[in-house]
């Protein structure tokens, strides 16, 4: 069966709606669970720290491409390192919320978005050859994490 093939049976389908509901909802969940609050209000905040209004609506786009992501390349291959990089890093990015704003540990944050940032960057290495679309919806996730490290490692340092 072709990719093409693979990707419209109903089997799929059912997968990628798993992906959509797992990663949106986990998401979701932790995000509500991982509110920022007063303790986050009364940081000292690095320059180009934006308004907490732009964080759900980025988020959420970015984990509709990271599901439509490891979608594509459970489809091709469940059990390939592509796929146990993907869920290395959506462990990561659940653990990162509750490690910076519940438990209010920046530099404990830093090294989780750290490791999510290198396991992005491995998925994408090892996907782009198999799956090109794949490694480009990390891109943008990718760039995003990026910018949240400077906000992390920025915050960590001018809250000591």
């Amino acid at each position: 069966m072709s990719a093409a093939t693979a990707y419209r049976t109903p089997q799929s389908w059912i997968a990628l709606a798993v992906f959509l509901l797992l990663v949106i909802g986990i998401g979701a969940l932790i995000g509500t669970q991982s509110v920022p609050g007063d303790w986050y209000d009364n940081l000292v905040k690095p320059p180009l720290n934006p308004p907490s209004a732009v964080f759900a609506p980025v988020w959420f786009t970015l984990y509709v491409m990271i599901a439509l992501a490891g979608w594509r390349v459970w489809v091709e291959a469940p059990r390939s390192n592509a796929m146990m990089l993907w869920g290395a890093q959506m462990l990561l990015n659940w653990a990162w919320s509750p490690s910076f704003f519940v438990a209010q540990q920046p530099w404990l944050a830093f090294v989780i978005i750290a490791a999510m940032w290198l396991s992005i960057l491995g998925f994408i290495l090892v996907v782009r050859k198999r799956d090109l679309l794949a490694a480009w919806l990390f891109a943008p996730y990718l760039a995003w994490v990026s910018f949240a490290a400077y906000l992390n490692l920025s915050i960590a340092i001018l809250n000591p």
